[in-house]
């Protein structure tokens, strides 16, 4: 589906829905991580393209999202 992904890039999981930098690439899978840190997963390489900006943007705003449910139990 794609061409092979640099180590550090970041990528587009599109069965996950979720965007990951690329750790490592092993056969036919690839071991992403959050962006901001996190448990790492494996996807096959035919489930994984460059991520795009707009994939960018959406996991930034869901991050954002998600911090600011976490501060509003704190301070709610």
């Amino acid at each position: 589906m794609n061409e092979a992904l640099a180590v550090g890039s970041l990528a587009y999981d599109i069965r996950m829905k979720r965007v990951g930098e690329v750790m490592e690439e092993y056969g036919t899978r690839y071991m992403l991580r959050p962006v901001h840190g996190g448990c790492e997963w494996d996807v096959l390489r035919e489930h994984v393209r460059p991520a795009t900006t707009a994939d960018r943007l959406s996991a930034a705003l869901a991050e954002r999202n998600a911090n600011s449910v976490r501060e509003g139990a704190v301070w709610g």
